[in-house]
């Protein structure tokens, strides 16, 4: 970037002594020095070697679906995670009270040792992606320069709500703030007060609300990043390569996967397993039949995997993602039901002091630590620690999920969205329904006799405890346990898929009985995790997946590290970087030269110039340019034309390509892909 004067009138027009005559530019030596000086410039760029003849500043971005790639099942992933599991799950139903023990344990050494972990990471995350938001890295796509959303600003945020409801608000949602209303945590507010209202919908909207979307956001941003960005697959380990580099056939990459699949599969094998439990209660009030044990929750279990693996084998995916969205729409019915049949005046004064004591009492809630007292540790075992743990665990299938319908979003766009639409539905549907059960309580007393935590219902009856206390509450039990039944499926079968791609180098279209076996998978650690707990349940889910999360904790800290690297060398950034020193470098030549009327233009300069803008960077560098050189499926460099976005040298036509690559369930590319 170079300054240039004004021109003032007839200034190249005329020159002293020859009036009216042209200036001829073979008599001007410093003209004459410049075209050379350009002319030596422009042949050094020329010279230099980018590939496909493109400045890595230039770059509008790589899709994984333009790439080249040959999936393939990775065995090794598949052999030792997959027997892993199974070991587990014939140790779980041969001796429960042992996996129990060991698990106990366990989770006493974590959260002596470690569960600062957890506790940082829930805080940190939502600090380091608002951060990302409001830097200049919120500017950067999610896809390739110019490319539009794929999806309306409506229909994201519809899908990203759709996101957040699940099998856990219906089981927690009345339970978990009538438990905080009587045993709240120790030291924030006295039981069974008014205080005790707000303060017990404020815990529950902590623990997922911001912090917990923002352990499932760094995920989703870091995928949809390297995947519609970058132009690499959407496994965990294509995140870390940066750190360490190498491929997913790495030991680390494997290993990095491998965790991402059996934390994906103790996470949602906790949702089935309450699921479960909660169609079984409801199918007891229905019936009448009680069952020793867990009994018929096991047996839901078994019945309902049949309905996930038909799913996965058969080709019916679509007609299970259109049976979800009714699923959806029934759960905001039942969420309308409970606050025009409930306490509707009371939800409506409550919900605004709900959200300002939730931020209020953020601070205090998370600066509680296992360190306080064992009362407090008691209670960060059973909820705080288990949730940051489960959100953990919950991370890759979520993040996977909201990168693939975020794609030409930017990062801030990105970050916004999943931070703030899923977790306020959640704050409020948490808010009529746990609200509901306090004000009943309130009322009644009757759910919890004598405010007594020992009196608490099992969590599998609450829900529909609270809906025999209300009007027409008994009618639509049956419809809550369909819509348990399918939030159940809907939830294995995409979990599952995912898990499948890990399995499989990421490829969009993975086995399908290998995803069947994944879901048997999940079915028996659900299965475990019932028959270790007994009737409490929710301590078998929170031993393992405790235990499980905290590897792949640390891989959410890597991949944050991971993403900024990334973000740094991005293309848009390397532009910014250019403006601001060409900017500032001819500003300060122009005032030097000309003082204060001046223009900017732009000339080739020598890189040794001080004038030069990229005179101490290397646009050459391996670092800047070997992410969009283009290969084919073996690795080997192939030509590529950006402008036009073909690869030259195909021997099939465009067409013919996409064909072949869609006869070929190894290889996907182009319009026959889906990250």
């Amino acid at each position: 970037m170079a300054s240039t004067p004004k021109k003032r009138p007839n200034d190249d027009a005329t020159r002293p002594g020859h009036e009216g005559q042209p200036r001829s530019p073979h008599r001007n030596p410093a003209a004459a020095a410049a075209r050379a000086t350009a002319r030596r410039a422009g042949q050094v760029f020329k010279e230099m070697q980018y590939p496909h003849g493109l400045h890595p500043a230039l770059v509008p971005g790589v899709s994984i679906e333009d790439q080249k790639v040959r999936y393939g099942i990775d065995k090794p992933i598949l052999v030792v995670v997959g027997l892993t599991i199974v070991a587990f799950v014939a140790w779980g139903v041969a001796a429960p009270h042992s996996v129990l023990a060991v698990s106990g344990a366990g989770l006493e050494w974590i959260m002596t040792n470690l569960g600062w972990i957890f506790n940082s990471l829930a805080i940190g995350m939502v600090v380091f992606l608002l951060a990302i938001a409001a830097s200049r890295f919120g500017r950067i796509p999610l896809g390739l320069d110019g490319e539009p959303a794929e999806y309306s600003t409506i229909s994201w945020a519809a899908m990203l709500f759709g996101a957040g409801i699940g099998i856990g608000i219906i089981f927690f949602g009345p339970l978990e703030p009538l438990t905080y209303y009587v045993s709240p945590l120790p030291g924030l507010y006295e039981p069974g007060t008014v205080e005790a209202v707000k303060g017990a919908l404020a815990q529950a909207a902590l623990h997922w609300g911001l912090n917990a979307w923002a352990i499932y956001a760094i995920v989703g941003l870091a995928v949809a990043y390297v995947s519609y960005r970058k132009g690499r697959v959407p496994l965990m380990s294509s995140i870390l390569t940066p750190l360490w580099g190498g491929d997913a056939k790495s030991p680390g990459a494997r290993i990095i996967d491998g965790l991402a699949i059996i934390a994906t599969l103790f996470g949602t094998a906790a949702s089935l397993g309450i699921g479960a439990l909660q169609i079984a209660g409801g199918f007891e009030l229905v019936t009448g039949w009680s069952p020793a044990g867990n009994a018929l929750a096991l047996g839901i279990i078994v019945l309902l995997t049949v309905g996930t693996i038909v799913s996965a084998v058969s080709g019916v995916a679509k007609g299970i993602r259109w049976l979800s969205n009714v699923n959806l729409m029934l759960a905001i019915g039942l969420a309308i039901f409970f606050f025009i049949v409930g306490p509707t005046v009371f939800l409506m004064n409550i919900i605004p002091g709900v959200i300002v004591e939730y931020f209020g009492n953020m601070p205090a809630m998370l600066s509680a630590t296992t360190a306080d007292s064992p009362e407090v540790r008691a209670f960060l075992e059973s909820w705080t620690t288990f949730y940051w743990a489960w959100w953990v665990s919950w991370a890759p299938f979520v993040g996977v999920f909201t990168a693939k319908i975020s794609r030409g979003r930017t990062v801030r766009q990105f970050i916004l969205g999943v931070l703030l639409i899923p977790s306020s539905i959640i704050v409020l549907a948490f808010t009529v329904l746990g609200g509901t059960a306090i004000w009943i309580q309130r009322q009644t007393g009757v759910l919890v006799p004598g405010n007594d935590p020992a009196n608490v219902p099992a969590p599998e009856a609450v829900f529909f405890k609270v809906l025999d206390q209300i009007d027409g509450g008994n009618i639509i039990i049956p419809l809550v346990m369909v819509m348990l039944a399918v939030f159940f499926i809907t939830t294995s079968d995409s979990a599952s898929l995912v898990n499948s791609q890990l399995s499989q180098r990421g490829n969009p279209h993975p086995n399908k009985l290998i995803t069947a076996f994944w879901a048997v998978c999940m079915a028996g650690i659900a299965v475990v995790m019932l028959l270790m707990g007994g009737r409490d349940a929710l301590q078998g889910l929170q031993n393992l997946i405790t235990i499980t999360a905290l590897p792949f904790a640390v891989v959410l800290v890597l991949m944050a590290i991971a993403l900024v690297k990334e973000m740094r060398k991005d293309p848009l950034m390397i532009r910014e970087g250019f403006e601001h020193v060409a900017i500032a470098k001819a500003v300060r030549h122009g005032i030097e030269e000309h003082g204060d009327n001046f223009e900017l233009s732009v000339a080739p300069v020598p890189p040794d110039s001080e004038r030069a803008v990229g005179a101490e960077f290397d646009s050459t560098a391996e670092e800047f340019t070997q992410w969009y050189a283009r290969t084919d499926e073996d690795g080997n460099p192939v030509d590529y034309d950006y402008g036009t976005g073909t690869y030259p040298d195909d021997v099939h036509s465009p067409d013919a390509g996409d064909a072949a690559a869609s006869q070929d369930p190894t290889i996907r590319r182009g319009s026959t892909a889906e990250s």
